[in-house]
């Protein structure tokens, strides 16, 4: 038993230190320098950290797309991203609709003058979900995500700072009541490391499957 697992981590875990993780080790180190003196304002809406976080959904978003390898399941993690950009402008309502002459504050759907419009955006954006859903089914996705999944290598450090970056995320809220700077921190962290992670199985020869080159 105990020789399947070595066999098995040697198989399929990296525990090297590549240079998109000491990014995200950077970023997570900064976090505490950030709670002790960043101004609560940059983790706002529309704010410093929430911009960086929308730049690096784009570069994720061209890693994705420009992948010269695995290119199907790289197409829809792709538009599985979309759904994370929108997701993070709430549907366009806080880059359009803030209250005039207040700081921080948005209207929300309903006591816009048109409050149809909520249902129609939040109508599409299902309507979108539901699209990609089906193209996971029809274009056999899952069958890629588990025929790499059984394949590749996990790089260790990426997605141990993916999974602390859910974990502090998850408990943001309760834990520095409505903190931020805290929040937007672990938030820039989770993507952050995705990015590297992108990049590991997109650009890097340690974890792309050259056999699945299209």
């Amino acid at each position: 038993m105990l020789g399947h697992i070595i066999d098995f981590i040697k198989k399929h875990i990296d525990f090297r230190f590549y240079g998109v993780s000491y990014i995200a080790l950077a970023v997570m180190l900064s976090i505490a320098p950030m709670l002790k003196y960043l101004p609560q304002k940059y983790g706002f809406e529309n704010g410093l950290l929430e911009n960086i976080q929308m730049t690096v959904l784009f570069i994720i978003l061209y890693f994705c797309l420009t992948s010269k390898v695995n290119k199907k399941f790289f197409n829809f993690a792709a538009l599985a991203l979309s759904l994370i950009i929108i997701r993070e402008v709430n549907c366009g309502r806080t880059l359009f609709f803030p209250i005039p002459n207040t700081y921080h504050q948005y209207y929300s759907w309903k006591d816009l003058p048109w409050p149809w419009l909520g249902k129609v955006v939040h109508g599409l954006y299902g309507t979108w979900m539901a699209v990609i859903a089906f193209l996971f089914l029809k274009k056999k996705i899952y069958i890629d995500l588990w025929r790499i999944v059984k394949n590749i290598k996990f790089p260790f450090w990426n997605i141990l700072f993916v999974c602390f970056a859910m974990f502090m995320g998850a408990i943001a809220e309760k834990l520095t009541n409505n903190n931020f700077i805290f929040e937007e921190g672990f938030e820039l962290l989770f993507y952050v490391s995705l990015l590297g992670i992108v990049w590991l199985y997109s650009r890097n020869k340690n974890f792309i499957l050259e056999k699945n080159k299209d």
